[in-house]
């Protein structure tokens, strides 16, 4: 199988629909290992996400009409299921809402990282599940053999458990799962297509808002938090210490194995690519860098104010699929105003674009 073919072939997180939270320029820069106990995890990966890839278009042809909302419970309905170390979806049964604890400790932590993202939508923007109208939640651990990567596949959550080398189980970052959940969120929303900018903007979204959901668990203010996007998920041998960072974007790692964080902070960098759908997981650190400076500038919960904004734009009607930088950041100008009025928080949305070079429409 020509690895580069299978990274460089379009996948989606609008309709059809998959995402990944490990970006296939770290995937392909392990694949080049000379060691086979690090390649070989990188190389069957890439082999499940494409085989993935091209099942998708059997989810993108079913119906994504959410239900009725007022009809929803205002609370989770989560279903955990066991792969078994088999590349298969949702596999076993092994836990429903209304049980408590097991001895399997990513099943309860995947039951907790989907109630987390539930209660953040529910608590702060009145939002029941990621539908918006009490969408069951649906996780399947132990997916596959040393599965280097975690992903929304339209209808669920999957988490491998890592190689315990470079990265650990996917379930231990409360982020990587609100992160992924939030892909659902835009696929019934403002579904952005998954290619150049408004792919980058995809990412950046579930971006900020598994960093918002971190935060809420954690009860952190803006100075409080990291803005790390999966902290907890490299293993002991990686030098870095995440995947990606919005407060600088670019140095969330340095690894002789997995590379140096690509990155950019601000137009001057942004990175012209046919890899990764168009830098979807790459430009993404513009917006990324952005929503960071807006949320820092007016200080307090992030989710209160700059997250509020964010989420008005995407679930709001208005942003279009092929929605670029520009088209964005005039949006939640627009939002700020109309939620806040000619406020502090109309002024740091202004300066934030400013900051990183986007010009907004």
């Amino acid at each position: 199988m020509d690895l580069n073919n299978a990274t460089s072939e379009p996948a989606d997180c609008g309709s059809p629909v998959f995402c990944t939270i490990i970006p296939p320029h770290i995937l392909d820069n392990l694949a080049q290992s000379d060691d086979p106990a690090r390649h070989e995890p990188a190389r069957r990966t890439l082999e499940h996400d494409h085989a993935r890839r091209a099942q998708r278009r059997e989810i993108a042809a079913r119906d994504l009409t959410p239900g009725d909302p007022e009809a929803a419970a205002a609370k989770p309905n989560r279903t955990i299921y066991d792969a078994r170390h088999q590349a298969t979806v949702p596999g076993h049964k092994v836990h429903s809402e209304s049980d408590g604890p097991v001895k399997d400790a990513s099943v309860n932590r995947a039951h907790a990282g989907l109630g987390a993202t539930f209660e953040l939508y529910l608590k702060v923007y009145g939002r029941k599940s990621i539908d918006g109208a009490g969408l069951p939640l649906n996780a399947t651990v132990h997916y596959g053999q040393r599965y280097d990567n975690a992903f929304w596949d339209g209808e669920r959550m999957v988490f491998g458990d890592g190689d315990n080398d470079l990265f650990k189980d996917f379930t231990i970052p409360v982020d990587v799962i609100g992160h992924e959940l939030t892909h659902g969120v835009t696929q019934y929303t403002a579904n952005l297509d998954y290619e150049g900018q408004p792919g980058a903007l995809n990412e950046s979204v579930s971006d900020v808002f598994g960093v918002l959901i971190k935060q809420y668990a954690l009860g952190q203010t803006a100075d409080q938090a990291d803005w790390l996007v999966g902290a907890e998920l490299l293993g002991p041998n990686v030098t870095g210490k995440a995947l990606r960072s919005m407060k600088a974007p670019g140095t969330a790692y340095d690894d002789d194995v997995l590379g140096k964080d690509p990155q950019p902070a601000t137009m001057k960098g942004y990175v012209h690519t046919t890899g990764d759908n168009g830098g979807v997981h790459i430009n993404s650190g513009i917006p990324n860098h952005a929503f960071y400076l807006v949320a820092t500038a007016l200080g307090g919960k992030a989710w209160e104010r700059a997250g509020q904004v964010w989420y008005d734009v995407l679930t709001g009607g208005k942003l279009a699929k092929n929605a670029q930088f520009a088209d964005f950041a005039g949006l939640t100008i627009k939002a700020a105003q109309a939620r806040f009025g000619a406020a502090a928080e109309h002024d740091a949305v202004v300066k934030a674009w400013t900051q990183v070079g986007v010009t907004p429409k």
